[in-house]
């Protein structure tokens, strides 16, 4: 019997089957004869290769075009607001703004003073003009029931945006 060339699935049949023959009491002539008729079948033709596709080459030549990672292509830099790298952060600012709930107020009127609870579980007391939050949020104002603030957050292209925010007074 060859069985060098054969392929790996019909070979793996023929010993399955050689195995089951053999334990069935069949004789050998049996296994002879089921090996010489898988022979005599013709190994059905092998699938076309797929056509290759031709790609146009293009060569990027970007030598007299502006690069996009230079100071020049970032239209930040003029008279927008800006975060104040040599002031001192205050407590708040290590917790994100999400992380501060308003939880009462203190005072009326124009001396309203807003009472956040942290993270670390301490209450902190906030008027106007104190910063919170992880994106220099400054306080503009102090209500009954809510503090409203402008953070700075880049704008991508180097420059920043004042984006307004509000946390409300938790109904608890």
């Amino acid at each position: 019997m060859r069985l060098i060339g054969m392929r790996p699935a019909r070979l793996a049949g023929m010993v399955a089957l050689a195995v089951l023959l053999a334990g069935c009491g069949s004789g050998r002539g049996d296994l002879e004869k089921w090996v010489a008729e898988v022979k005599a079948k013709p190994a059905p033709p092998l699938e076309p290769l797929p056509v290759m596709q031709q790609f146009e080459t293009f060569e990027y030549a970007a030598q007299t075009l502006r690069d996009p990672f230079s100071d020049a292509f970032t239209g930040g830099g003029g008279s927008g607001p800006r975060p104040d790298p040599g002031r001192r952060k205050q407590t708040l600012e290590q917790f994100p703004l999400d992380s501060l709930d308003m939880v009462g107020t203190l005072g009326g009127g124009a001396g309203v003073v807003a009472l956040l609870l942290a993270p670390d579980k301490v209450t902190y007391r906030v008027q106007p003009g104190a910063y919170l939050g992880q994106s220099d949020g400054r306080v503009t104002a102090v209500y009954e029931d809510r503090i409203e603030l402008v953070e700075l957050v880049p704008d991508g292209a180097g420059g920043w945006l004042e984006r307004p925010a509000t946390i409300a007074l938790e109904d608890n």
